[in-house]
């Protein structure tokens, strides 16, 4: 059973003496997964829990504002992969004015030493920390020795020669390379929520489709999208998919929409997952209404042709 703490005030003595991991890990790609496998194997060699330290809000959101990439997955959906990866503890940090003016050395005094009782800490190799990310691997060398902790490194994992990162999985996602991003993830990528009320336009329109509410995230894809939806029942639901700020009818906001093919159930309050496979086209303002419709019905046209050819009609 995986143990959520928010905040440092959080961290009790029961906490402490762990083996560590710290970073954003969004995604939860290919080159995260090494780097929690090596943590699990440190951990059960010193009969210590597994801890993964993550930040919230995402340091470069912090500092770059909307300028920070998009988000790969939400914290929601990152606690829930690092749990049913077996992670032990997550300790999830507020990223604010005081955790980034904190010098290297005191991070790793006060919060890895006297809040964790860190045994061994595990990072990537090419890890940076505190203010003006002036902490490395070679000062957390370092201050291991000082502190009496270990300090391993995972090497920098690659995939056809290149080096996997959550900016190579939002670039496959940007130019609709969605198998390259499915190799780099280990899965498909997927946007969940709940669905939730909207405006009505897509009934409106002949096409009605699901709301899900994505809050704050800002989403990696943007356009129209083959995709399949999970959590209708046992089997995933083929469907068509806008992601983005629906220029035609003056959208101001990231929104995803979902017109689910062949299906018309209420299922409003309903938490899904959407699976994206393939990307039709770029979002586009229409000149009317009706040049919306028929360019709606043809995707639809389009996305009905790709699932039967590809053998995955709804069930």
């Amino acid at each position: 059973m995986t143990e959520l703490i928010f905040g440092l005030h959080n961290l009790k003595a029961k906490h402490r003496d762990c083996v560590l991991t710290i970073g954003n890990f969004d995604g939860l790609h290919q080159g995260h997964q090494v780097v929690i496998q090596a943590l699990q194997q440190q951990a059960k060699q010193l009969h210590l829990p597994s801890c993964v330290m993550l930040f919230e809000p995402h340091p470069q959101e912090f500092f770059l504002a909307d300028k920070a990439p998009a988000r790969l997955m939400r914290l929601r959906e990152k606690i829930k992969m690092l749990k049913d990866l077996s992670v032990d503890r997550i300790v999830c940090l507020r990223f604010n004015k005081h955790l980034a003016a904190m010098p290297a050395e005191i991070f790793v005094k006060e919060v890895l030493v006297d809040k964790l009782g860190v045994h061994s800490l595990i990072v990537g190799d090419d890890f940076r920390f505190g203010k003006g990310r002036q902490g490395d691997f070679a000062s957390l060398e370092k201050l291991g020795q000082q502190y009496n902790f270990a300090v391993h490194a995972t090497p920098t994992v690659l995939f056809e020669g290149e080096r996997i990162g959550s900016s190579r999985v939002r670039n496959a996602l940007k130019e609709g390379d969605f198998s390259l991003a499915k190799q780099l993830l280990t899965r498909p990528f997927s946007l969940s929520g709940r669905v939730i009320h909207g405006d009505q336009r897509g009934r409106l329109l002949g096409f009605p489709t699901a709301n899900i509410a994505l809050h704050r995230f800002v989403p990696p894809v943007t356009g129209v999208f083959m995709v399949r939806v999970y959590g209708l029942g046992e089997n995933p639901l083929n469907a068509v998919a806008n992601c983005g700020r629906r220029p035609t009818v003056d959208g101001v906001k990231d929104l995803l929409e979902v017109h689910l093919l062949d299906f018309n159930k209420d299922i409003y309050g309903a938490c899904l997952q959407i699976e994206f496979l393939k990307k039709i086209r770029d979002e586009k303002k229409f000149s009317s209404l009706d040049e919306l419709k028929k360019q709606i019905a043809a995707d639809i046209t389009a996305a009905k042709k790709h699932f039967t050819e590809a053998g995955l009609m709804s069930r």
